[in-house]
Formats: structure tokens, C-alpha cells, sequence
């Protein structure tokens, strides 16, 4: 458990937070591309607690500035987008992607004073679906050399939801392989399918033994964390009573990021974005080691339960996740239907808004839990220490472009040398992935 102080320390993340510090240092999503498709791509983007305006102006520039005109404070989300930037409509002053204040019409003929106006602004980044913004100080580092950015657009897609409590939580889910036991399990097995929300429906590699029956006959899994330069390495152990080893990797992508295996031939690299201290966003891009993936049907599903343009849950909090009691006493864990999100979604948000991290008792399957919170207050302190000039280790903060690429992979290996086998299917997917190849050449 954390004391009241701590909690606090690592949950808030608004300007001049110490945790927010930390998060500023590495690129954030800010939006996914679709929002700004359309006749004006003009949307509002709230971020760490931060009210901004992201556009694109007529060159096709994107820039992500402050929500508030600086002459009276109206709102820019209502801007003209017009002459090579956004014009707020009370007074004309017009900004460019940058906020430089361009022009200022209502001041007398030849005045410069639009010349001492800098609006708040931030760097950004488009790729493979996502706008990605640093809000942090002094100049952006590149995004991670990472598989999920590196991929083609033809191999990936992105998409978002909203979650109504704090970033550390919804992150938390996801560094807790024991939990899919529990809140993903399935009474009975079906044929795997793509329908969105049925990842834990496929069958691992190598084996035809469905993962849910893993997941509910298997349910206390040997977890050990490794410490790598991008964040934390979980690998999940299952004993297949005695005849094979099941085998899940997955990692935490330093600060607000997880990297998991979908199937055989996808990956799943969701970001927990903090809109302010109690919602946040998952921002997610799958990619495909194999075939393209289709986007319109992909999207397609996505939408049929989310709505826009907030891209809001249709099943969750206001309609009790869709809780059914005869579904529960037959079919799931949680009654709650067979898409993992709406569990995910209930977990976090039934904590509250900001989870009391003083009442909780860790087991030791939270081992991930642990290892990321010393993490986590390692690198505020190590910042903390670097504002006021003390001298820092360079691993104290986990580095923005880290050396390693976090790789995730599910699969059944023999229980003696199964390191080598989870670590041979890597590589065997990645040998026979044709975009790497193709970086390769």
C-alpha cells in the first residue's frame, strides 16, 4: 500500500505535478488521425490536465496550441481556420501552428505589438494513426524506435477509448497478468474469431489449447519482472500440469504504455494517456506481423461500441457494464459480456475516480504493480533532484528512446529450456514478418 502523500505524488499529473514532470519527458498521444479528417480538422484536446486545440492548417501543418485565445481568453476550438493558421473569431488575432500571433486586425495600421505575443504551443508527431504531442521542456526527442511505430500503415491500426478514473489505474490492469484469469475468464470454448474484445479467445502458439481454458484451469501463474532500459519485462508462467509450460510475455513502456500479445501474428501497444487526474484515454495501435490488417472492419467493430466524437464506452459505469446475473452464474467470470475492455473498464473505474492506495494489500502475483510504482517514484525523485541541480544517475529515469525494442509473445513451450523457446517464436515471427524483412533489405 501507499501512504495518502505518495498516492498523490504518482497520480496527479497536471502542470507543476511532479509525476506530470515525469510523463512531459516522453511523447504522449494526443489524438488518433481520424479526429481530424473532415472540412475542418480542428478538435479539443485535453492533456494531463492542460486545455488545448489541435488543427491542421491549410499546408496540411498540424499544431497543437493553447485552448484560450491570450487577448481575452475565448475559446480557439471555435477558431477560423483561415490564412495559414487558426483566427479566433472574437477579436481576429490569427496563430500559426507554432503560436506565433500573426496578425492582430482590430490594432491601428502598422502597430507590432501581435510581434510580442507567443501562445502556449507543443511539438507534434503523426504516425501510424496517432497524433502524438510532447509537452515537455527544451527540444523533443525522436519517438521510440519501437515495432508498432515502425510498422506500415498497412500493418497497423489505432483507436481509443475514454476511462472515467485515474491514469495510474487504468495502466495498472495492465501489468497484472494474473487478473485474465478472473475477469477475462470464459465457462466455454468457442471457435476464435476476429470480433473485437475476444484476444483472450485464440489459441497459443504451437498448441490448439484455447487460452481461455488456460486462463481458467490455470489460474496462479509464476510472474517474475525484469528491469530493461524502456521499463519492466513480466513474464507469466502457467505449468500445464507437468507436460508443457505456457508462456506469456508482456511489458510496461515507461510511463504510460504496455506492449502485449494479441495472437500468433499481432501485438498490442496501448498507451493510459491522463486527460486530468480522474479520466484518462487508452490509445492503442495493433500490428500485424503477417497480412495487413483490414482498418474499415476493424474500426467497424470498434465503433459499434464506442460514440463519438469522445469516443465514449456504450457499455459501462451508466449501464452497470451490462452486468447480467444468469450470464455470470453460466457463461463469464464477470457477467459482463465477452468484451475484455467493459472488464477492464469495470475494474479500474470501480476503484474511483483516484484509487486509495492506503486501504490496498499486494499479494505477490502484483509483483509488476510493485516494480512499476518504485519505478515510477524512482524517476520523480531522481527529477526532482535534477531541478534543483543534485547530480542524477543516467537510469534513474528510464530514457526516451530506449536501446531495446519491448517485444510480447504468448505460447507453449516444454518445461525444461522454455526461455529459449518463447524467445526462438520472437524471432521465428519476426523472420517471417514481411515489413522487417523488408527494413532489412
Amino acid at each position: 500500500m501507499l501512504s495518502a502523500e505518495e498516492n498523490r505524488l504518482v497520480t496527479e499529473t497536471g502542470p507543476g505535478t511532479p509525476a506530470g514532470a515525469v510523463l512531459r519527458r516522453y511523447w504522449q498521444p494526443a489524438a488518433l488521425s481520424v479526429e481530424l479528417e473532415g472540412e475542418r480538422p480542428v478538435r479539443p484536446v485535453t492533456l494531463m490536465g492542460e486545455r488545448l486545440v489541435l488543427f491542421r492548417d491549410e499546408d496540411g501543418t498540424l499544431g497543437l496550441i493553447g485552448r484560450h485565445c491570450p487577448h481575452r481568453g475565448a475559446d480557439l476550438c471555435f477558431g477560423r481556420l483561415e490564412d495559414g493558421g487558426l483566427r479566433c473569431p472574437f477579436h481576429g488575432w490569427l496563430f500559426d501552428s507554432a503560436g506565433a500571433c500573426l496578425e492582430q486586425p482590430a490594432e491601428p495600421e502598422g502597430s507590432r505589438f501581435h510581434e510580442k505575443i507567443r501562445h502556449a504551443s507543443y511539438p507534434v508527431q503523426e504516425r501510424n494513426g496517432i497524433i502524438f504531442a510532447y509537452l515537455g521542456s527544451g527540444e523533443p526527442p525522436a519517438l521510440p524506435d519501437i515495432d508498432c511505430l515502425n510498422a506500415p500503415e498497412s500493418h497497423a491500426f489505432a483507436f481509443k477509448g475514454l476511462i472515467e478514473c485515474n491514469w495510474l489505474q487504468a495502466l495498472e490492469v495492465g501489468i497484472d497478468p494474473a487478473h485474465a484469469s478472473f475477469l477475462h475468464r470464459f465457462e466455454e470454448e468457442d471457435a476464435p474469431d476476429e470480433r473485437y474484445g475476444k484476444q483472450f479467445r485464440d489459441v497459443s502458439i504451437d498448441s490448439d489449447l484455447p487460452m481461455t481454458r488456460v486462463l481458467r484451469e490455470y489460474p496462479r501463474p509464476k510472474i517474475t519482472v525484469e528491469d530493461t532500459d524502456y521499463g519492466l519485462r513480466l513474464t507469466a508462467l502457467r505449468d500445464l500440469d507437468g507436460s508443457a509450460m505456457h508462456v506469456r510475455v508482456t511489458n510496461q513502456l515507461f510511463p504510460t504504455a504496455i506492449v502485449i500479445p494479441m495472437s500468433a501474428d499481432m501485438s498490442i501497444t496501448q498507451w493510459h494517456v491522463p486527460v486530468d487526474d480522474v479520466t484518462c484515454y487508452w490509445y492503442a495501435i495493433f500490428t500485424s506481423f503477417s497480412a495487413p490488417v483490414d482498418h474499415a472492419t476493424m474500426r467497424e467493430q470498434r465503433l459499434e461500441l464506442y460514440e463519438l466524437p469522445d469516443y465514449i464506452p456504450k457499455i459501462g459505469k451508466r449501464n452497470d457494464y451490462g452486468f447480467d446475473a444468469e450470464e455470470q452464474r453460466s457463461r463469464t467470470y464477470t457477467g459482463m459480456g465477452e468484451d475484455i475492455n467493459v472488464h477492464d473498464q469495470w475494474a479500474v473505474e470501480s476503484l474511483g475516480a483516484i484509487q486509495d492506495r492506503t486501504q490496498e494489500h499486494l499479494g505477490a502475483t502484483d509483483i509488476g504493480i510493485t516494480a512499476y510504482r518504485k519505478k515510477l517514484r524512482k524517476a520523480i525523485r531522481a527529477l526532482t533532484a535534477e531541478a534543483n541541480g543534485e547530480a542524477v544517475k543516467a537510469d534513474d529515469i528510464p530514457p526516451a528512446l530506449p536501446r531495446e525494442n519491448p517485444l510480447s509473445v504468448d505460447c507453449v513451450a516444454p518445461i525444461e529450456g522454455w526461455q529459449a523457446r518463447w524467445r526462438a517464436t520472437l524471432a521465428a515471427r519476426r523472420a517471417g514478418c514481411p515489413w522487417l524483412a523488408e527494413a532489412a533489405e
